[in-house]
């Protein structure tokens, strides 16, 4: 199964070279991730991160782009922090970074969604900012039934950014309220595979595609499984309908059937599983199956014709309670 840690562990380790793709993965990161916070009357910048590959990653760029050191710590477990550690990245004066980042407003607030200068970048840059916010709060489901590829965002505004931008790299993803958070999923299985191959995680679309494929495998022989046994037992319902009928009408019409009639009838009784095809040729002479099909419907006919006649049960008498008259 494809897991969410083994798509982060392969983003962290996504070779970026160009200004601008680090710029946009770094700014989304601490924007999904983090907040600003004023302490002791300075504006600091924190980010919750999941492992230390990506606050390396982080405190990286922060150092080579801006200049700026930050600091680091790990979380202790909390209600709020169930299971796996969490990790802190602090920047104290990060006033000046916000700007920097696009993150920080004229009037010194926060912004409510992504930097501008970001979702209105060129392809490489829109593919950093899902691979910045998919290594900060993204979560992916194995091919099935709900598989999906989400990313739980600060705020609708930040929803609809992610949701733009992913529509500028050709992929649709949808904006949802859960339970009261603000997610963007991805549940088609190309797309997801798309999105992985769009940020970089190719050897996680090569096990998405070879795990998709082969549950749809799966799935269409499970519906031909399906089909054929619904076949068969339509079948098995029938030959039982029809066997039933005709020992009726034997019973009814006693010595007072054309041999012709009489013959197809018990070559019905004697072969009980077999098709009207199967059952022309084991005639003798052959038959077609029509021919087998023609003569048995006029012997029932007959047999309820009499029994009509007589004010008695007719052929479908001896159908089990189960069975549609046949």
């Amino acid at each position: 199964m494809l897991s969410t840690p083994e798509v982060k562990s392969e983003l962290v380790r996504f070779p970026v070279q160009r200004t601008g793709e680090r710029v946009a993965e770094v700014a989304t990161i601490l924007r999904l991730a983090g907040g600003l916070h004023t302490i002791s009357g300075r504006i600091a910048l924190e980010a919750e991160l999941h492992t230390p590959q990506i606050v390396q990653r982080v405190r990286k760029d922060l150092a080579e782009l801006y200049g700026v050191r930050s600091d680091a710590k790990q979380l202790p477990p909390s209600s709020t922090r169930p299971g796996a550690p969490q990790f802190l990245v602090r920047v104290i004066d990060g006033e000046t970074l916000a700007r920097q980042l696009g993150l920080l407003d004229q009037r010194r607030r926060q912004i409510r969604g992504l930097p501008n200068r970001l979702t209105t970048g060129a392809q490489p840059e829109l593919a950093a900012i899902w691979r910045g916010a998919f290594m900060a709060r993204g979560g992916i489901t194995a091919p099935g039934r709900s598989a999906s590829l989400e990313v739980v965002c600060p705020s609708n505004e930040v929803a609809m950014a992610l949701v733009g931008a992913a529509s500028r790299l050709r992929i649709e993803a949808k904006s949802r309220e859960i339970r009261g958070q603000n997610k963007v999923i991805i549940r088609d299985g190309e797309a997801i595979g798309a999105m992985l191959g769009a940020i970089g995680a190719t050897e996680a679309r090569a096990k998405w595609d070879e795990l998709r494929r082969a549950r749809e495998t799966r799935a269409t022989a499970n519906r031909l499984v399906n089909f054929d046994d619904a076949n068969l037992r339509r079948s098995a319902q029938a030959s039982v309908a029809a066997c039933a009928r005709v020992e009726r009408a034997l019973e009814i019409l006693g010595d007072e059937i054309p041999e012709h009639l009489r013959y197809a009838g018990e070559l019905r009784l004697k072969h009980r599983e077999a098709s009207l095809d199967d059952l022309g040729a084991r005639a003798e002479p052959p038959l077609t199956k029509d021919a087998v099909a023609g003569r048995i419907r006029r012997l029932l006919a007959m047999a309820d014709k009499d029994a009509e006649a007589r004010g008695i049960p007719g052929t479908e008498a001896n159908l089990p309670e189960e069975l549609d008259a046949i």
